[in-house]
């Protein structure tokens, strides 16, 4: 089992982790996800979407995320879309709190999967 991890912290008070962990990607979020971060999440996000070879899975946990906008809702929405165009698996894990209840409100939380269940966030 091959383990790789790469840190990038954002300027705008968002830290991104990435650990590879066999074929799949688990993306680490801590801080919060807004106008300014969002950027610096897609950028990530899409680097994955782009290795050769690409995931089997990426997982993006959101339990060290205490706060986020609807442009980090739009920056998932989007990794989800090029994901399912590569058929790479793409699951959230560790949505609860302020950031459960935008994707409620948002109505955007049917579109996602929960981690490794197979099921949907909701």
């Amino acid at each position: 089992m091959s383990v790789r991890r790469v840190a990038m912290t954002s300027d705008s008070n968002l830290e991104i982790s990435v650990a590879q962990v066999g074929k799949d990607a688990k993306v680490f979020l801590s801080g919060r996800i807004n106008v300014d971060s969002s950027p610096d999440l897609r950028d990530s996000l899409r680097a994955i979407l782009s290795m050769e070879p690409l995931p089997r899975t990426v997982t993006v946990d959101l339990a060290g995320v205490s706060n986020i906008e609807t442009s980090g809702i739009a920056t998932l929405i989007e990794a989800l879309r090029v994901a399912r165009h590569h058929q790479v698996g793409f699951y959230l894990q560790g949505v609860a709190g302020s950031v459960l209840r935008l994707f409620e409100v948002a109505g955007v939380l049917a579109l996602f999967d929960l981690a490794g269940s197979g099921e949907k966030v909701s």
